[in-house]
């Protein structure tokens, strides 16, 4: 079953969000980030964003949640308010 790393930031400003658009479109990402999906929403006016990461295996997440928390400030979209782990019960695309 897939599981998702869900964090929460604050103070995100829409430059930072441009960066990592820009980043993540070139196709930059950590060292060992298994990911198979990622996605960032972005709330400007509240200045927060939700991360939701998607690992196709509890040893993939593992190793992505390792690497993700030890990113350091600067790397992150803002302040982590939040992380959770949940199992991916539905997934669909359109």
């Amino acid at each position: 079953m897939a599981l998702a790393r869900v964090v929460t930031f604050e103070d995100v400003g829409p430059e930072r969000i441009a960066a990592m658009k820009q980043q993540i479109e070139q196709g930059e990402r950590p060292d060992d980030l298994p990911a198979s999906e990622i996605m960032i929403l972005h709330d400007a006016d509240a200045e927060s964003a939700l991360a939701i990461i998607l690992f196709e295996n509890e040893d993939d997440y593992r190793r992505g949640d390792a690497t993700l928390s030890a990113m350091p400030t600067g790397e992150v979209p803002g302040r982590r308010a939040s992380v959770q782990k949940y199992d991916v019960a539905v997934r669909a695309t359109a």
